[in-house]
């Protein structure tokens, strides 16, 4: 099996390699630059019509091409038969938490992002009315994880790996996970796995090194936003 990632560093990117590393696929990186718009030529709007990370090419089927994280993980996931219960209470389960990622999460975390870090002026409804959001998809992620393992039941599965990348950046979204232990630790037993930290380093990132450094990403992400 051939498969061409099309990615960054971003959550929705992370949810792609991860699941790669953890099905143990063969595939090739094709770092994509955010930053300087490569993710709306002509040439990833052929394979990506919305412009957006991730994409992958699956180059077994045709270069069949499929865009959106959550299809991603959902074709992934029944090309190799893992990652998603094979019952069908079990494989609802996981499509219905996989969703409120896709549908609550991923959203609202990338709001709050928008006022609380990259907005040019801070306007103190828009980042409470998003980092409370946040906040409260959390809580249900908590009372969730509270009598589960993990979100699908007793199986670790792709719908973890959706809502881990996300979570996992909730300081950067100035949200508190204080008082939420089950969310904790799974938020800790999924980092503790190895194909997990291969993932979350494709493609390999830069780290700030100083707030110089941080300022010059906030300018790159307005650019990006406009």
């Amino acid at each position: 099996m051939s498969i061409t990632l099309y990615t960054a560093s971003t959550p929705n990117g992370w949810k792609a390699s991860v699941a790669l590393e953890e099905l143990g696929l063969p595939y090739e990186v094709r770092a994509i630059d955010l930053m300087r718009l490569e993710q709306r030529e002509p040439w990833f709007l052929a394979i990506n019509p919305n412009g957006r990370i991730p994409a992958i090419v699956d180059h077994d089927e045709g270069d069949f091409a499929v865009f959106e994280s959550g299809a991603i993980l959902l074709y992934l996931a029944e090309k190799t038969g893992k990652l998603l219960p094979a019952d069908v209470r079990g494989r609802s389960r996981a499509i219905q938490w996989l969703m409120f990622q896709m549908g609550g999460v991923g959203p609202m975390m990338g709001q709050a992002n928008v006022f609380f870090r990259y907005a040019p002026e801070k306007i103190p409804f828009a980042i409470d009315r998003y980092q409370r959001e946040s906040r409260r998809l959390f809580e249900v992620l908590e009372r969730r994880l509270s009598e589960s393992e993990w979100l699908a039941g007793d199986e670790y599965s792709i719908a973890d790996i959706a809502n881990w990348s996300w979570v996992r950046t909730h300081e950067w979204s100035g949200v508190s996970i204080e008082g939420l232990p089950a969310l904790e630790r799974w938020l800790a037993a999924i980092a503790a796995r190895p194909a997990v930290e291969r993932g979350k380093k494709v493609p390999q990132r830069v780290k700030l090194a100083s707030p110089d450094d941080e300022a010059s990403f906030v300018q790159g992400a307005r650019k990006l936003l406009g």
